[in-house]
């Protein structure tokens, strides 16, 4: 497989990040400026974490069969099926608490998949988009404010791409400056230590472990408990329901 032919040499594209960063600072929700950022700043990171997916056994057969983990995630019935402790139905019901779903994940990269991949390579960089959610459930790490910056950083340690760090540090300071008492960079520190120790998820197979227990899948995974995000979790939560409540009310408003 020519690696470089599924994905081309690209530059480094700084203004376009950095616009990316202030709209994704604006509105957290925002997700495609994540895709934009990460487009803008991870350069050939990309290719190097492709060919080391194919490489493997998984990655391999994920390829040949032209697997879509997107079409599993879809499948709510299928994931309402699963025992109540699995790791496919504890995913339904954190996207049913949390009113989102691949469909919607998979909307907001639309605009932003990069057009010169490979067919092979596309398939990669979808299964990666469509496991944020997995990577969420099964981290611990919640979709407040901490918890995405959290799973950034966890996500940083297992991909070396720049975009989630370039993410991370910038958001760091913006957390800082508005809420000083958060313990923001000790939450950043344990997730990166724990992305470092988990095994490589990129290669995991999904299919099979969402219908596994979610305790043994950490286990297989080598996924450690988030303490320091935890003991403050609930916390970050409410804060990010305060926010969400305001803006929906300033947005009635100008309606």
């Amino acid at each position: 497989m020519n690696s470089h032919a599924e994905i081309p040499t690209r530059n480094i594209e700084f203004l376009e990040a950095w616009r990316a960063m202030r709209e994704l600072l604006r509105n957290k929700e925002d997700t495609s400026q994540v895709f934009r950022i990460m487009r803008a700043l991870d350069g050939n990171q990309p290719r190097r974490n492709f060919e080391r997916f194919a490489g493997t056994p998984l990655g391999a057969a994920v390829i040949a069969e032209k697997r879509s983990l997107f079409d599993r995630l879809s499948d709510s019935a299928w994931l309402a099926s699963l025992p109540a402790e699995s790791l496919g139905r504890t995913y339904l019901d954190f996207c049913t608490r949390e009113n989102i779903s691949a469909q919607g994940l998979a909307d907001a990269s639309e605009n932003n998949e990069p057009p010169t991949w490979g067919p092979n390579a596309q398939l990669y960089g979808q299964r990666m988009r469509d496991m944020h959610d997995l990577w969420h459930v099964t981290t611990g790490y919640g979709r407040d404010g901490l918890g995405e910056l959290a799973l950034l950083a966890f996500s940083y340690a297992q991909t070396k791409l720049r975009g989630f760090g370039f993410i991370v540090l910038m958001a760091i300071a913006k957390i800082k400056r508005e809420h000083p008492n958060v313990p923001v960079i000790a939450c950043v520190r344990e997730a990166y230590r724990l992305g470092k120790a988990a095994k490589w998820m990129a290669a995991a197979d999904w299919e099979y472990l969402l219908t596994r227990p979610l305790d043994e899948v950490r286990a297989a995974l080598q996924i450690g408990r988030p303490e320091r995000y935890l003991s403050v979790a609930a916390e970050s939560q409410a804060r990010d329901a305060e926010l969400r409540a305001k803006l929906a009310q300033q947005a009635k408003a100008a309606a």
